[in-house]
């Protein structure tokens, strides 16, 4: 468990996970080499790992869908078949009425489709129940929030960002060290140490990659996972703003199909997950909602460029 100190650091690491040393312990309120060595024994101890979340439409992923698994018999083994599918960025086995639950990302409509039958395919796999996101309104590690919950537009649209050769190799090294030196990242692209914080700054600034700090479950204190889809009586949009509001829950879409409004939530104690739970519920416009809770993570990956 994180003591004040770690917290804040890891906080300003998830705001700007380059932030220099000096700039951490300008924020906090300790000394360059407080911060080093703080910072330094959280990433060797893997209780944060800094990395590039790369925006999905800059790499061409412009549709996703939360998908719901009827599984028969063990579940184990057609989680190892889902989780070893690049579309698949998030899996776990769950207690609800589905085995498995994943959100699944793709280029499009139709190979969202070729997803989702491969998914089906899987020989355990019994059965499907889709819900395709209309709009991301909260993810936990996304670079930008939506209008609803800010009232103030996004960040330069990321989409408009289309990057050349290097800016992917750049993007795919940022996604396995968000904090590597901009001297190592230009030895590595074969670009001088000026035109390469140059090239990082702008993909950082348009909104193409956000660099995060992503911390372990157990170092921020949470014990429980789970997720709860939602319909609704009207628009979806002023329900997926209230609940991207509430404390707890970390991620919130819109979509078609088995429920108007997917979102996640994770707290450090059962009491205080069914309280979070209870609040969605509870939440104006709400007609119905189903809950499960995650047993195990069996992936959470958010790197959508090869590894150069």
């Amino acid at each position: 468990m994180l003591d004040a100190t770690d917290a804040a650091l890891v906080a300003a690491l998830q705001r700007d996970g380059r932030a220099s040393f000096q700039e951490l312990a300008n924020e906090v309120g300790i000394s360059r080499e407080a911060a080093r060595a703080r910072v330094t024994r959280l990433l060797d101890r893997r209780e944060v790992r800094v990395v590039g979340i790369v925006a999905p439409e800059v790499v061409g992923l412009g549709a996703l869908a939360h998908v719901s698994v009827e599984v028969a018999g063990d579940s184990a083994a057609a989680a190892k078949a889902l989780a070893r599918r690049d579309g698949v960025m998030f899996l776990s086995r769950a207690a609800g009425r589905r085995q498995l639950v994943a959100d699944v990302r793709a280029r499009d409509a139709a190979a969202l489709d070729v997803e989702l039958a491969a998914i089906r395919a899987v020989p355990q796999v019994r059965g499907i129940e889709v819900v395709r996101c209309v709009e991301l309104v909260k993810e936990a590690y996304s670079s930008t929030s939506s209008t609803a919950l800010t009232g103030s537009p996004p960040r330069a649209d990321a989409a408009r960002v289309e990057p050349d050769e290097r800016d992917r190799a750049l993007l795919a090294l940022l996604q396995r060290d968000g904090r590597m030196s901009y001297t190592e990242l230009a030895e590595r692209v074969g670009l001088s140490q000026a035109a390469t914080r140059s090239r990082v700054l702008r993909l950082i600034e348009s909104g193409a990659v956000h660099v995060t700090g992503l911390v372990a479950s157990a170092a921020q204190g949470v014990r429980e996972a789970a997720g709860i889809g939602i319909g609704v009586d009207g628009a979806a949009g002023p329900v997926a703003a209230a609940a991207g509001a509430i404390e707890g829950v970390n991620f919130v879409m819109t979509g078609h199909g088995r429920f108007d409004l997917v979102c996640g939530v994770d707290a450090p104690d059962r009491a205080r997950l069914l309280a979070t739970l209870d609040r969605l519920r509870t939440l104006p416009g709400v007609v119905r909602s189903e809950s499960w809770v995650h047993l195990e993570i069996v992936k959470e990956d958010y790197a959508h460029i090869s590894p150069v």
